[in-house]
């Protein structure tokens, strides 16, 4: 699930950047995980099945005239947010962990704000 993926995938960003911080965007999101495309995959089909795109006249949203009702479930479900300790100054990881952004919706430009608090 690298790249280019499509509604309801959960990229990673393709140069490998690794950060601390929060997701800015009502329709995207920031998580912990590991790095497997066997469990990108897996997320992909679990989301889209607890929060299918279709039919669109299932999300009282969409009465906005958006079509992203489900993109908004799927970012509360996976959440906003990560912090992680940084020690001997590096982030302070499980061996598999990395930080992904997940794109729901994919429409409009959005940004990742990284916030370092310490000493």
């Amino acid at each position: 699930m690298t790249g280019n993926a499509g509604r309801g995938a959960v990229p990673r960003d393709p140069r490998g950047v690794r950060g601390d911080g929060d997701e800015e965007h009502i329709t995207a999101s920031v998580f912990i995980n590991d790095d497997e495309p066997g469990l990108h995959d897996d997320y992909a089909r679990w989301l889209e099945r607890l929060a299918p795109h279709e039919p669109l006249a299932q999300y009282r949203h969409n009465d906005t005239g958006e079509d992203n009702g489900d993109a908004h479930l799927k970012r509360q479900v996976m959440g906003r947010e990560v912090v992680v300790a940084v020690s001997g100054g590096k982030l302070d990881f499980g061996p598999w962990e990395q930080i992904f952004y997940g794109e729901f919706d994919g429409r409009r430009r959005k940004r990742v704000l990284v916030k370092i608090i310490g000493e």
